[in-house]
Parts: C-alpha cells; structure tokens; sequence
C-alpha cells in the first residue's frame, strides 16, 4: 500500500458509521453481509445513508460488493485492512521487533482459525 492508498483508507476509516461497518464487516468473514443486515445492524440506518457510506468505503477499497440474486453482498477487503496495517508498521521499531510484539500480537485471529483471509474475491 502506498501513501494516497493509506490516506484515502484513513479518510474513509475516519467517520463513524463506516469505521462500524468495517469492523461489521471483518466480524461477517468472508460471506459477508446483504447491504440491509448491514442496515439493520447499525440500527436502522436509512437506505440513502448506508449506500453513501458504503460507496465510500468500497471507493477506498476497503470492502468489495457482490450481487447474489436481489441481493448486493458486502465483504471486507481483508488485503486492503492487512496493507493498511502493513503501510503503519512496515519501517517500524529499527531492528527492535519486540516493540512491536504487542501490536503484531493484537492482530492475532481471536475466532481460532488458521489465517485471514487476505485476497479479495
């Protein structure tokens, strides 16, 4: 991931409602969510509304769409979340990388599973 990558991912990261959507969406795994569970689950949030934010967080790559029947599918771009972290910690700690246990071991899957997902469908 590149700087501008970074910022618009940050940017988009930086509102509320998407940063909850993400973090929905990386809870969802790989199936993802239909674009109303995603709704529901915030609360109710307005058709309109939860599209702009949608498109905002797909524009930054940082979740994907797909149609299943008359349904548009959700899912985190779990490579874009992983370059993201990478770009924050790729020159970190100087030779020192018992600095960054604690980060790196924050990133641990808490579910139990092998890996995460890294490549976008």
């Amino acid at each position: 991931m590149n700087e501008p990558q970074a910022l618009a991912a940050f940017a988009a990261l930086s509102q509320e409602t998407r940063l909850r959507v993400v973090r929905l969406l990386v809870q969802a795994g790989p199936d993802g969510m239909a674009a109303g569970a995603i709704g529901e689950a915030l609360g109710g949030a307005t058709t309109s509304r939860l599209s702009f934010h949608l498109t905002h967080l797909e524009h930054a790559g940082l979740i994907q769409s797909r149609r299943d029947g008359r349904f548009i599918i959700y899912s985190a771009v779990y490579s874009a979340l992983a370059g993201l972290i990478g770009f924050l910690l790729k020159d970190c700690c100087h030779g020192h990388p018992e600095i960054c246990a604690p980060a790196v071991a924050a990133l641990t899957c808490a579910c139990g599973c092998e890996s995460i997902p890294t490549e976008s469908a």
